[in-house]
Parts: structure tokens; sequence; C-alpha cells
């Protein structure tokens, strides 16, 4: 019997781009996120946005704000709210890991992508550092070295 394909349109990944340009990741979880039906629905579709969002501990609870999720297409009066706060689902011993570095002030709990593990919705959350302006450069110079040392590469084995 022949492995299955994987289908593009049902291993949708949503990406922050602005995440690592902005910031520093320090250390990483996954976080389950609980959601409507035709929230699950538009993320499959790929109608969904986390550059904006953030997390935050509320009464012992971690929650994601400003992520958009589109309205689904095919909803009808009882679709969800694009821009409604979702609770991220973790264990216990890393909320309070979480809660502890926001209170100690410096750091941000930001979601790098949003993807599906098997039928589930799971975030990738950081706890994140903003960086400066001169980091942002010297990271731009960076890759501009690493850009320029692959081109001589190439042209040396060509």
């Amino acid at each position: 019997m022949a492995a299955q394909k994987k289908d593009a349109v049902r291993f949708t990944e949503i990406r922050n781009a602005k995440a690592f340009r902005d910031y520093t990741v320090d250390e990483r979880f996954e976080a389950g996120v609980q959601l409507r039906g035709t929230e699950v629905k538009s993320i499959r579709a790929g109608r969904a946005q986390i550059t904006d969002a953030f997390g935050r501990v509320e009464h012992g609870e971690l929650w994601m704000h400003n992520a958009h999720i589109e309205a689904y297409a095919f909803g009808n009066i009882n679709n969800h709210d694009s821009k409604r706060t979702r609770k991220l689902l973790l264990h216990k011993h890393q909320l309070r890991k979480i809660a502890q570095a926001l209170d100690a002030g410096g750091r941000a709990l930001i979601p790098l992508r949003m993807y599906f593990k098997e039928a589930l919705v799971k975030v990738e959350v950081a706890l994140c550092t903003g960086k400066h302006l001169y980091d942002k450069r010297d990271d731009l110079k960076q890759k501009a070295e690493m850009r320029e040392v692959t081109k001589a590469m190439k042209i040396r084995r060509g």
C-alpha cells in the first residue's frame, strides 16, 4: 500500500513574519487553542493572521489577543467574531513559568506560528525580548554578509 500524499490545503501553517524581526525569541511553548468550528474551517482555508497577536495572563489563564481569524465564508448568523480573545491551553507548570516571566517585566508572549497537529489547532508561543533598532541593523548586516558568502561560494564552485 502506497503512502498517502500530504494535501497542502489540509496542512496549513500561519506564521508571524514580524516576530523574528522585532523580537529575540527566548523560550518556546506549544499551546492548544480553544476555538469554534467556523474558526477551525477558516484556519484550514488559510484565512488567519497572527502578526499583531500577543499573549496575556488574566485570572490564572492564558489568553491570545489580536489574532485575526476571518469569518467563515459559508457560515451563518452564528459565525464567530474575527478579533475575539482566544484561550490558550497549557500545562499548569508552563503557565506558571510564563506568568512569572511576564510579571518580571521586559518580556512579551508572542505567537510564532499556528498549525494543525493531526486534527487539532496548535499555536507555538514564545517568551520574547524586544529588539532595539541597532539589533535589527546588526541582523540585516549579518544576512547581507551571509548572502555575499554564499554567492562567492557558488562562483568558486561553478
